[in-house]
């Protein structure tokens, strides 16, 4: 499906989620109030064909979707880079005044809502029976980047859009482990969205003041429903590999407004950062995907087709409707094969290889709001 506006051409990046099918999948969720690695406080739940039918009958968002970096989303990548103006590289750029910028254009408000202040919560799919996955080991410390990441100078790029600049606006919570039963077939949006459901509708931490995570096990595909099937994360069949995470939101029919995002495996050719970063490929592939789909959600919660919610840019052709995190996503090729190109640079209390995000103050893709770089 293609959208196009203006002589703009979105080939899958703000597809609709038309939900007309799920796969039958059994889970049990343990919710621990997140307190380091672990917690004696787990609360299980048994999904019922409830949280399935709620998945069915929420109005869901359009899918903004990070592409991959392959043959698959070629289209979309070339609208982020063919084009691009002429710009430093952002793997190596210390500039004077210890700043890290880039050039795209700045991004005009389309209305809607922003995220003022939030709760983050991790859910963490696991296949059953018997098949758990470390979470260092799958995915390495996701809700750790983001207790950084609320505690930093970096996040605080993003006032200039919301409007406050007070600290400790953007925490974490709780987090959710999912076990389902393995199927041969690919994870489908609906059953994402009934995993978010079961977790909100137990907790009741649901609204613009929270942001579920969702993060899948390596080798689990995950495909919008039907009619849009073939927009996947499938690094096992190329020709439907179109994505590396996502952003949405719901409204459920019984528990209201529900923000999250969807992270299947990021360390696979077609979603990881370049070699050599500083905490490994594993951890900043993950870390560079949370980033850039946190940050979006935070600016652009309810994404829509065109220009009917949220901060995009409006200025160029071939910028036009990205978000403030997919103007400053750049690529590298080494040795034959093209990798996310990220810098390096501290957040709050770690240093981390991600992606930048836009400021319109700079006029640039930063690192900092008070243009610094550690």
């Amino acid at each position: 499906m293609t959208t196009t506006m203006s002589g703009f051409s979105l080939p899958t990046y703000f597809r609709k989620l038309t939900i007309v099918a799920a796969a039958a999948v059994m889970l049990v969720v343990a919710i621990a109030a997140r307190a380091q690695n672990s917690s004696p406080n787990e609360l299980t739940i048994q999904a019922t064909p409830a949280d399935q039918s709620a998945a069915l009958a929420a109005k869901v968002g359009a899918h903004h979707a990070l592409p991959a970096n392959n043959a698959a989303g070629q289209a979309l990548r070339a609208l982020q880079s063919a084009e691009r103006r002429p710009m430093n590289n952002a793997s190596d750029d210390r500039r004077p005044g210890g700043k890290i910028l880039q050039y795209p254009g700045d991004l005009t408000f389309f209305g809607g809502h922003v995220v003022t202040s939030a709760v983050s919560h991790a859910i963490y799919l696991q296949r059953q029976p018997g098949d758990d996955c470390a979470i260092a080991t799958c995915w390495g410390d996701p809700e750790g980047f983001l207790r950084d990441l609320g505690n930093s100078d970096f996040i605080h790029v993003i006032d200039q859009y919301v409007g406050l600049h007070d600290a400790n606006r953007y925490t974490v919570g709780f987090h959710a482990t999912v076990h389902y039963a393995a199927q041969a077939t690919p994870l489908l949006d609906s059953d994402i969205a009934a995993f978010v459901h079961a977790v909100a509708a137990q907790t009741g931490a649901t609204g613009y003041g929270h942001i579920y995570h969702v993060f899948l096990p390596p080798g689990q595909d995950e495909c919008s429903d039907p009619p849009f099937s073939s927009s996947c994360y499938s690094p096992d069949n190329p020709a439907t590999f179109e994505f590396c995470a996502f952003h949405v939101s719901a409204d459920f029919p019984d528990i209201g407004h529900v923000l999250y995002t969807v992270h299947p495996y990021a360390n696979v050719p077609g979603c990881q950062v370049q070699p050599g970063t500083v905490n490994g490929e594993l951890v900043d592939s993950t870390d560079s995907a949370l980033n850039h789909e946190t940050i979006e959600t935070i600016t652009d919660p309810d994404p829509q087709d065109g220009d009917s919610a949220g901060w995009k840019e409006f200025g160029s052709s071939y910028l036009t409707y990205f978000e403030i995190a997919d103007e400053c996503q750049f690529f590298v090729n080494l040795d034959g094969q093209r990798y996310g190109g990220v810098p390096t640079f501290l957040i709050g209390a770690h240093r981390y290889s991600v992606q930048l995000m836009y400021s319109n103050q700079q006029h640039a893709c930063s690192s900092s709001a008070t243009r610094g770089y550690p």
